[in-house]
């Protein structure tokens, strides 16, 4: 009878750690399910556009945008359009080389993580956006179309600002 107890009581130890185990899994997913987080879309927003004012000849310059994705599911920045310059609105990320010098290098994409915010800026990821013809005057809003792979087109503007004033953080 002793020996019967003794399994019995190793059994049920044995079985106690996955049942806890799932147990807790279960709770974790009831709460994230009851946040509104678990299988929801991703709610790109997206604010803050500025595009540095360029100096006289050079023929791109940098913008930024803060982005936002309140949503259950992560998405990607695939594309950028403007309609009003003259050529393509590239992707950025700001690279170091040994010396202190720095360098633009284009990117395909850009992931923007569930629940997540994206603060470009000349220190990380930018657009490099060719100078119209006529160029812009400090003030003046730039309409720029970002495209994600499962939101898909984001319409925001950007207002055009001296470099020295730009406060991009």
């Amino acid at each position: 009878m002793r020996e019967f107890t003794n399994r019995l009581r190793d059994g049920a130890l044995a079985a106690l750690v996955p049942v806890t185990a799932c147990g807790l899994a279960l709770a974790g997913l009831t709460a994230w399910v009851g946040a509104g987080r678990a299988g929801s879309p991703a709610r790109i927003t997206v604010t803050a556009g500025k595009v540095l004012l360029p100096s006289a000849g050079v023929g791109e310059t940098a913008a930024f945008f803060q982005i936002a994705n309140e949503g259950g599911s992560a998405d990607t920045l695939v594309r950028v359009t403007a309609r009003t310059v003259p050529g393509e609105v590239t992707l950025s990320r700001h690279r170091m080389r040994q010396g202190n010098a720095a360098y633009r290098s284009p990117v395909d994409s850009v992931p923007v993580p569930a629940g997540a915010r994206l603060a470009m800026s000349p220190s990380g990821v930018d657009l490099t956006v060719p100078v119209p013809p006529d160029g812009w005057r400090p003030g003046e809003r730039v309409t720029f179309t970002l495209e994600f792979r499962h939101t898909g087109r984001v319409e925001a503007r950007a207002v055009v600002v001296p470099p020295t004033s730009a406060s991009l953080r």
